[in-house]
Protein backbone atom coordinates (compact mmCIF):
# COMPACT_ATOMS: atom_id res chain seq x y z
CA UNK A 1 0.00 0.00 0.00
CA UNK A 2 1.36 3.15 -0.62
CA UNK A 3 4.10 2.46 -2.95
CA UNK A 4 4.17 5.20 -5.48
CA UNK A 5 3.68 7.98 -2.45
CA UNK A 6 6.80 6.21 -1.40
CA UNK A 7 8.71 6.36 -4.11
CA UNK A 8 7.49 9.89 -5.29
CA UNK A 9 8.82 11.36 -1.66
CA UNK A 10 11.98 9.11 -2.03
CA UNK A 11 12.80 11.48 -5.47
CA UNK A 12 11.42 14.77 -4.05
CA UNK A 13 14.30 14.67 -1.03
CA UNK A 14 16.86 13.92 -3.87
CA UNK A 15 15.61 16.80 -5.64
CA UNK A 16 15.54 19.26 -2.81
CA UNK A 17 18.85 17.68 -1.67
CA UNK A 18 21.61 20.88 -0.91
CA UNK A 19 19.34 23.49 -0.92
CA UNK A 20 20.10 26.11 2.17
CA UNK A 21 16.32 26.39 2.51
CA UNK A 22 13.03 25.88 0.70
CA UNK A 23 12.02 28.75 -1.70
CA UNK A 24 8.91 29.34 -3.94
CA UNK A 25 11.15 28.32 -6.87
CA UNK A 26 12.27 24.84 -5.33
CA UNK A 27 8.64 23.68 -3.20
CA UNK A 28 6.49 24.25 -6.71
CA UNK A 29 7.81 20.93 -8.08
CA UNK A 30 8.14 19.14 -5.19
CA UNK A 31 4.60 20.03 -4.38
CA UNK A 32 3.65 19.38 -7.76
CA UNK A 33 5.04 15.46 -7.26
CA UNK A 34 3.20 15.61 -4.30
CA UNK A 35 -0.08 16.47 -5.76
CA UNK A 36 0.02 13.62 -8.36
CA UNK A 37 1.54 10.85 -5.97
CA UNK A 38 -2.00 11.81 -3.82
CA UNK A 39 -4.58 11.59 -6.81
CA UNK A 40 -2.61 8.29 -7.97
CA UNK A 41 -3.45 6.88 -4.67
CA UNK A 42 -6.96 7.95 -4.97
CA UNK A 43 -7.02 10.55 -2.43
CA UNK A 44 -9.61 12.86 -2.66
CA UNK A 45 -9.38 16.11 -4.26
CA UNK A 46 -10.68 18.27 -2.13
CA UNK A 47 -8.29 16.31 0.24
CA UNK A 48 -5.24 16.77 -2.04
CA UNK A 49 -5.05 20.45 -2.32
CA UNK A 50 -6.39 21.46 1.48
CA UNK A 51 -3.18 19.22 1.86
CA UNK A 52 -0.52 20.49 -0.42
CA UNK A 53 -1.64 24.22 0.93
CA UNK A 54 -0.72 23.26 4.74
CA UNK A 55 2.62 22.19 3.36
CA UNK A 56 3.68 24.98 1.38
CA UNK A 57 2.66 27.53 4.01
CA UNK A 58 4.99 25.49 6.69
CA UNK A 59 7.43 24.97 4.80
CA UNK A 60 8.04 28.14 2.96
CA UNK A 61 10.99 30.49 4.25
CA UNK A 62 11.62 27.97 7.20
CA UNK A 63 15.62 28.04 8.02
CA UNK A 64 17.14 24.91 7.74
CA UNK A 65 18.18 23.53 11.45
CA UNK A 66 21.89 22.70 11.81
CA UNK A 67 20.72 19.09 12.53
CA UNK A 68 18.08 18.94 9.58
CA UNK A 69 18.88 19.16 5.45
CA UNK A 70 16.15 20.63 3.79
CA UNK A 71 15.27 17.37 2.36
CA UNK A 72 14.72 16.04 6.21
CA UNK A 73 12.98 19.12 6.65
CA UNK A 74 10.43 18.71 4.07
CA UNK A 75 9.88 15.15 4.92
CA UNK A 76 9.13 16.11 8.39
CA UNK A 77 6.44 18.48 7.19
CA UNK A 78 5.03 16.16 5.35
CA UNK A 79 4.98 13.13 7.72
CA UNK A 80 3.38 16.13 10.38
CA UNK A 81 0.57 16.99 7.94
CA UNK A 82 0.14 13.06 6.66
CA UNK A 83 -0.70 12.47 10.33
CA UNK A 84 -2.87 14.91 11.19
CA UNK A 85 -4.92 13.92 7.85
CA UNK A 86 -5.60 10.37 9.63
CA UNK A 87 -6.54 11.99 12.24
CA UNK A 88 -3.91 13.45 14.95
CA UNK A 89 -4.63 10.87 17.52
CA UNK A 90 -5.41 7.30 17.68
CA UNK A 91 -8.74 6.74 18.78
CA UNK A 92 -9.58 3.64 21.41
CA UNK A 93 -12.45 1.84 21.70
CA UNK A 94 -15.12 2.53 24.41
CA UNK A 95 -15.31 -0.82 26.20
CA UNK A 96 -16.55 0.57 29.39
CA UNK A 97 -20.00 -1.07 29.45
CA UNK A 98 -21.09 -3.94 31.14
CA UNK A 99 -20.90 -5.61 29.05
CA UNK A 100 -19.38 -3.62 26.42
CA UNK A 101 -21.05 -3.84 23.39
CA UNK A 102 -19.82 -3.26 19.50
CA UNK A 103 -22.14 -3.09 16.91
CA UNK A 104 -20.48 -3.80 13.45
CA UNK A 105 -22.94 -2.39 9.96
CA UNK A 106 -22.07 -2.07 6.44
CA UNK A 107 -22.67 -3.15 3.19
CA UNK A 108 -22.94 -6.91 1.67
CA UNK A 109 -19.56 -7.72 0.53
CA UNK A 110 -17.51 -5.71 2.80
CA UNK A 111 -16.20 -8.51 5.10
CA UNK A 112 -18.23 -7.42 7.97
CA UNK A 113 -19.05 -11.03 9.37
CA UNK A 114 -15.06 -12.28 8.98
CA UNK A 115 -14.16 -9.00 10.66
CA UNK A 116 -16.15 -9.15 13.83
CA UNK A 117 -14.54 -13.02 14.41
CA UNK A 118 -11.10 -10.91 13.66
CA UNK A 119 -11.97 -8.28 16.36
CA UNK A 120 -13.60 -10.56 18.93
CA UNK A 121 -10.40 -12.45 18.78
CA UNK A 122 -8.21 -8.76 19.11
CA UNK A 123 -10.21 -7.99 21.93
CA UNK A 124 -9.38 -11.44 23.44
CA UNK A 125 -5.86 -11.77 22.90
CA UNK A 126 -5.50 -7.63 24.43
CA UNK A 127 -7.58 -7.68 27.57
CA UNK A 128 -8.10 -11.40 27.62
CA UNK A 129 -11.87 -11.01 28.07
CA UNK A 130 -14.59 -12.35 27.29
CA UNK A 131 -16.35 -11.51 23.83
CA UNK A 132 -19.56 -13.47 22.71
CA UNK A 133 -20.68 -13.11 18.99
CA UNK A 134 -24.48 -12.31 18.20
CA UNK A 135 -25.92 -13.35 14.79
CA UNK A 136 -27.91 -11.26 13.71
CA UNK A 137 -28.01 -10.99 9.46
CA UNK A 138 -30.54 -13.65 9.32
CA UNK A 139 -31.24 -12.45 5.56
CA UNK A 140 -28.07 -13.74 3.96
CA UNK A 141 -28.05 -17.35 3.27
CA UNK A 142 -25.63 -18.86 5.07
CA UNK A 143 -24.41 -15.89 7.00
CA UNK A 144 -25.28 -17.58 10.64
CA UNK A 145 -23.64 -20.80 9.63
CA UNK A 146 -20.22 -18.26 8.33
CA UNK A 147 -20.17 -16.91 11.66
CA UNK A 148 -20.74 -20.11 13.89
CA UNK A 149 -17.60 -21.62 12.04
CA UNK A 150 -15.55 -18.80 12.65
CA UNK A 151 -16.81 -18.47 16.26
CA UNK A 152 -15.63 -22.55 16.06
CA UNK A 153 -12.20 -21.71 14.96
CA UNK A 154 -11.55 -19.42 17.63
CA UNK A 155 -13.23 -21.00 20.02
CA UNK A 156 -15.69 -17.78 20.63
CA UNK A 157 -19.09 -18.76 21.34
CA UNK A 158 -21.81 -17.52 19.00
CA UNK A 159 -25.75 -16.76 20.47
CA UNK A 160 -28.29 -17.15 17.62
CA UNK A 161 -32.03 -17.15 17.27
CA UNK A 162 -32.94 -18.31 13.82
CA UNK A 163 -34.79 -15.97 11.43
CA UNK A 164 -36.13 -14.05 14.57
CA UNK A 165 -36.14 -10.27 14.72
CA UNK A 166 -32.62 -8.85 15.05
CA UNK A 167 -33.77 -6.52 17.53
CA UNK A 168 -35.33 -9.14 19.61
CA UNK A 169 -32.31 -11.11 19.10
CA UNK A 170 -29.98 -8.44 20.25
CA UNK A 171 -31.35 -7.31 23.34
CA UNK A 172 -31.85 -11.15 24.18
CA UNK A 173 -27.99 -11.35 23.69
CA UNK A 174 -27.38 -9.17 25.90
CA UNK A 175 -29.35 -10.23 28.37
CA UNK A 176 -27.91 -13.65 27.87
CA UNK A 177 -24.31 -12.24 28.31
CA UNK A 178 -25.41 -10.28 31.62
CA UNK A 179 -26.31 -13.93 32.70
CA UNK A 180 -22.90 -15.87 31.92
CA UNK A 181 -20.32 -13.55 32.72
CA UNK A 182 -19.57 -12.37 29.32
CA UNK A 183 -17.33 -9.00 29.03
CA UNK A 184 -17.82 -7.99 25.48
CA UNK A 185 -21.27 -8.31 22.73
CA UNK A 186 -20.36 -8.20 19.36
CA UNK A 187 -23.81 -7.94 16.90
CA UNK A 188 -23.53 -8.75 13.01
CA UNK A 189 -25.49 -7.07 11.55
CA UNK A 190 -27.02 -7.43 7.92
CA UNK A 191 -25.81 -5.55 5.17
CA UNK A 192 -27.56 -4.79 1.64
CA UNK A 193 -25.75 -3.94 -1.61
CA UNK A 194 -26.25 -0.56 -0.70
CA UNK A 195 -27.75 1.52 1.25
CA UNK A 196 -31.52 1.76 1.79
CA UNK A 197 -34.60 2.90 4.24
CA UNK A 198 -35.25 -1.06 5.35
CA UNK A 199 -31.74 -1.65 6.08
CA UNK A 200 -31.64 1.52 8.13
CA UNK A 201 -34.45 1.03 9.96
CA UNK A 202 -33.70 -2.04 10.93
CA UNK A 203 -30.61 -1.01 12.43
CA UNK A 204 -32.00 2.50 13.85
CA UNK A 205 -34.34 -0.39 15.75
CA UNK A 206 -31.30 -2.28 16.95
CA UNK A 207 -29.20 0.38 18.27
CA UNK A 208 -32.29 2.23 19.92
CA UNK A 209 -32.89 -1.23 21.46
CA UNK A 210 -29.38 -2.01 22.83
CA UNK A 211 -27.59 1.60 23.03
CA UNK A 212 -23.71 0.07 22.18
CA UNK A 213 -20.53 1.29 23.45
CA UNK A 214 -19.43 1.61 19.47
CA UNK A 215 -21.48 1.34 15.77
CA UNK A 216 -18.44 0.66 13.52
CA UNK A 217 -18.42 0.43 9.93
CA UNK A 218 -16.52 -2.26 8.37
CA UNK A 219 -15.96 -1.00 4.38
CA UNK A 220 -13.77 -2.42 2.03
CA UNK A 221 -10.66 0.28 1.27
CA UNK A 222 -10.94 -1.23 -2.53
CA UNK A 223 -13.85 0.91 -2.64
CA UNK A 224 -12.41 4.52 -3.49
CA UNK A 225 -13.79 7.11 -2.96
CA UNK A 226 -17.27 5.89 -3.11
CA UNK A 227 -16.49 4.49 0.36
CA UNK A 228 -16.60 8.21 1.41
CA UNK A 229 -20.55 8.51 0.53
CA UNK A 230 -20.83 5.15 2.23
CA UNK A 231 -19.26 6.22 5.27
CA UNK A 232 -21.86 9.40 5.22
CA UNK A 233 -24.68 7.50 4.34
CA UNK A 234 -24.34 5.26 7.60
CA UNK A 235 -23.07 8.34 9.94
CA UNK A 236 -26.16 10.59 8.91
CA UNK A 237 -28.32 7.37 10.20
CA UNK A 238 -26.86 6.17 13.28
CA UNK A 239 -23.89 8.39 14.34
CA UNK A 240 -20.90 6.03 14.09
CA UNK A 241 -18.03 6.03 16.29
CA UNK A 242 -15.46 4.47 14.10
CA UNK A 243 -14.47 2.89 10.81
CA UNK A 244 -12.77 -0.43 9.92
CA UNK A 245 -10.86 -0.38 6.89
CA UNK A 246 -10.87 -3.96 5.41
CA UNK A 247 -8.49 -5.33 2.41
CA UNK A 248 -5.53 -2.75 3.52
CA UNK A 249 -3.06 -5.46 2.50
CA UNK A 250 -4.80 -5.75 -1.36
CA UNK A 251 -4.18 -3.94 -4.48
CA UNK A 252 -5.61 -1.13 -3.06
CA UNK A 253 -4.38 2.26 -3.78
CA UNK A 254 -5.18 3.43 -0.69
CA UNK A 255 -6.64 7.15 -1.10
CA UNK A 256 -9.33 6.77 1.06
CA UNK A 257 -7.51 5.91 4.44
CA UNK A 258 -6.19 9.78 3.80
CA UNK A 259 -9.47 10.59 2.76
CA UNK A 260 -11.81 9.33 5.63
CA UNK A 261 -11.21 11.66 8.16
CA UNK A 262 -11.04 14.61 6.98
CA UNK A 263 -14.05 14.43 4.87
CA UNK A 264 -16.57 12.37 7.19
CA UNK A 265 -14.82 13.19 11.20
CA UNK A 266 -15.37 9.58 11.23
CA UNK A 267 -12.31 7.94 12.60
CA UNK A 268 -10.65 4.96 11.46
CA UNK A 269 -9.96 2.40 14.56
CA UNK A 270 -8.96 -0.85 12.90
CA UNK A 271 -7.29 -2.13 9.54
CA UNK A 272 -7.28 -5.27 8.10
CA UNK A 273 -4.17 -6.73 6.87
CA UNK A 274 -4.80 -10.38 6.10
CA UNK A 275 -7.27 -12.71 5.59
CA UNK A 276 -6.19 -14.59 8.36
CA UNK A 277 -8.97 -14.06 11.29
CA UNK A 278 -5.42 -12.43 13.52
CA UNK A 279 -5.51 -10.07 10.38
CA UNK A 280 -6.68 -6.65 12.54
CA UNK A 281 -3.88 -4.34 13.85
CA UNK A 282 -5.12 -1.09 15.64
CA UNK A 283 -4.79 2.24 13.60
CA UNK A 284 -2.45 4.36 14.62
CA UNK A 285 -2.23 7.78 12.46
CA UNK A 286 1.57 8.66 13.16
CA UNK A 287 3.00 5.18 12.40
CA UNK A 288 0.55 4.99 9.28
CA UNK A 289 2.14 8.43 8.13
CA UNK A 290 5.61 7.34 8.67
CA UNK A 291 5.08 4.05 6.76
CA UNK A 292 3.75 6.19 3.70
CA UNK A 293 7.09 7.93 3.89
CA UNK A 294 9.05 4.84 4.00
CA UNK A 295 10.66 5.42 7.75
CA UNK A 296 9.05 2.30 8.59
CA UNK A 297 6.81 1.12 11.98
CA UNK A 298 8.71 -0.47 14.16
CA UNK A 299 6.59 0.45 16.97
CA UNK A 300 3.76 -2.02 15.39
CA UNK A 301 6.77 -4.65 15.23
CA UNK A 302 6.74 -4.21 18.87
CA UNK A 303 3.44 -4.57 19.55
CA UNK A 304 3.04 -7.66 17.70
CA UNK A 305 6.17 -9.19 19.29
CA UNK A 306 4.87 -8.11 22.86
CA UNK A 307 1.68 -10.26 22.20
CA UNK A 308 3.26 -13.47 21.13
CA UNK A 309 7.08 -13.76 21.94
CA UNK A 310 7.48 -15.17 25.56
CA UNK A 311 9.68 -12.78 27.07
CA UNK A 312 11.07 -15.04 29.90
CA UNK A 313 12.33 -17.08 26.55
CA UNK A 314 13.57 -14.72 24.88
CA UNK A 315 15.67 -13.23 27.70
CA UNK A 316 17.03 -16.82 28.02
CA UNK A 317 17.71 -16.94 24.15
CA UNK A 318 19.34 -13.66 24.25
CA UNK A 319 21.40 -15.15 26.75
CA UNK A 320 22.78 -18.53 25.12
CA UNK A 321 23.72 -16.27 22.24
CA UNK A 322 26.13 -13.95 24.19
CA UNK A 323 27.60 -16.92 25.74
CA UNK A 324 27.81 -18.42 22.25
CA UNK A 325 25.84 -21.91 23.76
CA UNK A 326 23.04 -21.31 21.24
CA UNK A 327 21.65 -24.40 19.71
CA UNK A 328 18.72 -25.54 17.19
CA UNK A 329 16.51 -26.34 19.86
CA UNK A 330 16.87 -22.28 20.76
CA UNK A 331 16.28 -22.02 16.52
CA UNK A 332 13.33 -23.97 16.55
CA UNK A 333 11.64 -22.05 19.65
CA UNK A 334 11.86 -18.69 18.04
CA UNK A 335 10.62 -19.94 14.88
CA UNK A 336 7.59 -21.11 16.39
CA UNK A 337 7.13 -17.49 17.92
CA UNK A 338 8.04 -16.02 15.12
CA UNK A 339 5.79 -17.49 12.85
CA UNK A 340 3.16 -16.08 15.10
CA UNK A 341 3.40 -12.51 14.30
CA UNK A 342 2.18 -13.28 10.90
CA UNK A 343 3.26 -12.98 7.16
CA UNK A 344 6.85 -12.14 7.62
CA UNK A 345 6.69 -10.11 4.15
CA UNK A 346 5.07 -8.02 6.47
CA UNK A 347 6.85 -7.38 9.00
CA UNK A 348 9.63 -6.67 6.71
CA UNK A 349 7.71 -4.16 5.36
CA UNK A 350 7.48 -2.62 8.17
CA UNK A 351 11.09 -1.83 8.84
CA UNK A 352 12.85 1.59 8.52
CA UNK A 353 14.52 1.76 5.18
CA UNK A 354 13.19 -1.40 3.91
CA UNK A 355 12.67 -0.47 -0.06
CA UNK A 356 16.34 0.74 0.18
CA UNK A 357 16.86 -2.45 1.26
CA UNK A 358 15.21 -4.41 -1.16
CA UNK A 359 12.67 -5.94 1.80
CA UNK A 360 9.23 -4.97 0.56
CA UNK A 361 9.80 -7.19 -2.70
CA UNK A 362 10.91 -10.11 -0.35
CA UNK A 363 8.78 -13.83 -0.64
CA UNK A 364 9.18 -15.49 1.85
CA UNK A 365 7.69 -19.29 0.92
CA UNK A 366 5.91 -20.75 4.01
CA UNK A 367 6.94 -23.95 2.15
CA UNK A 368 10.66 -23.35 3.15
CA UNK A 369 9.95 -22.50 6.68
CA UNK A 370 8.46 -25.74 7.16
CA UNK A 371 11.28 -27.79 5.64
CA UNK A 372 13.60 -26.21 8.19
CA UNK A 373 11.26 -27.63 10.62
CA UNK A 374 10.90 -30.73 9.31
CA UNK A 375 14.93 -30.89 9.55
CA UNK A 376 15.56 -29.63 12.73
CA UNK A 377 12.32 -32.36 14.01
CA UNK A 378 13.89 -35.03 12.66
CA UNK A 379 17.15 -34.64 14.59
CA UNK A 380 17.99 -36.20 17.97
CA UNK A 381 17.90 -33.91 21.08
CA UNK A 382 21.35 -34.73 21.43
CA UNK A 383 21.86 -33.48 17.45
CA UNK A 384 19.96 -30.63 17.99
CA UNK A 385 22.00 -29.30 21.12
CA UNK A 386 25.14 -30.76 19.53
CA UNK A 387 24.98 -29.64 15.97
CA UNK A 388 29.00 -30.15 15.45
CA UNK A 389 28.39 -34.20 16.20
CA UNK A 390 26.10 -34.51 13.00
CA UNK A 391 28.42 -36.61 10.23
CA UNK A 392 27.39 -38.15 6.97
CA UNK A 393 25.53 -41.34 8.32
CA UNK A 394 23.27 -38.73 10.54
CA UNK A 395 22.83 -36.44 7.53
CA UNK A 396 21.28 -38.89 5.00
CA UNK A 397 19.41 -40.28 8.38
CA UNK A 398 18.19 -36.58 8.90
CA UNK A 399 17.04 -35.90 5.36
CA UNK A 400 15.46 -39.14 4.56
CA UNK A 401 13.14 -38.90 8.10
CA UNK A 402 12.23 -35.37 6.52
CA UNK A 403 12.06 -35.93 3.35
CA UNK A 404 13.74 -33.32 2.48
CA UNK A 405 17.65 -34.05 0.65
CA UNK A 406 20.90 -34.11 1.86
CA UNK A 407 22.45 -30.97 0.47
CA UNK A 408 18.87 -28.98 2.31
CA UNK A 409 20.72 -30.34 5.57
CA UNK A 410 23.80 -29.35 4.96
CA UNK A 411 22.93 -25.79 4.01
CA UNK A 412 21.09 -25.23 7.53
CA UNK A 413 24.01 -26.79 9.00
CA UNK A 414 25.80 -24.03 7.43
CA UNK A 415 23.99 -21.32 7.72
CA UNK A 416 23.03 -21.90 11.58
CA UNK A 417 26.82 -21.36 12.45
CA UNK A 418 27.58 -18.74 10.03
CA UNK A 419 23.94 -16.91 11.97
CA UNK A 420 25.29 -18.28 15.47
CA UNK A 421 28.47 -16.50 15.40
CA UNK A 422 27.49 -13.42 13.85
CA UNK A 423 24.44 -13.35 16.69
CA UNK A 424 27.44 -13.51 19.19
CA UNK A 425 29.39 -10.98 18.01
CA UNK A 426 25.68 -8.72 17.48
CA UNK A 427 24.97 -9.34 21.29
CA UNK A 428 28.32 -8.32 22.33
CA UNK A 429 28.87 -4.98 20.65
CA UNK A 430 31.64 -6.10 19.03
CA UNK A 431 30.07 -6.87 15.17
CA UNK A 432 32.07 -5.44 11.92
CA UNK A 433 30.64 -5.12 9.10
CA UNK A 434 31.98 -7.39 6.44
CA UNK A 435 33.21 -4.79 3.75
Amino acid sequence: MFESLSDRFEKIVKDIKGHGKITEENIDPMLREVRLALLEADVNYQVVREFTSKVKEKALGEEVKKSLSPGEMFVGIIRDELEALLGGQSEPLNLKGNPATLMLVGLQGSGKTTTIGKLSNFLRKKHSKKPLLVACDIYRPAAIDQLKQIGKELNIEVYEEGKKSPTEISKNAINYAKENGFDYVLIDTAGRLHIDEELMDELKSIKKEINPDEVLLVIDAMMGQDAINVIKGFNENLDLTGVILTKLDGDTRGGVALSVRHLTSVPIKFVGTSEKLDGLDAFYPDRMASRIIGMGDILSIVDKANEVIDEKEAEKSFKKMRSGKYDLEDFLKQMKQIKKLGSLESILKMLPGAKKMGLNNVNIDPKDIAHIEAIILSMTKEERRKPEIIKASRKQRIAKGSGRKVEEVNRLLSNFEQSKKMMKQLTNGNFKMPF
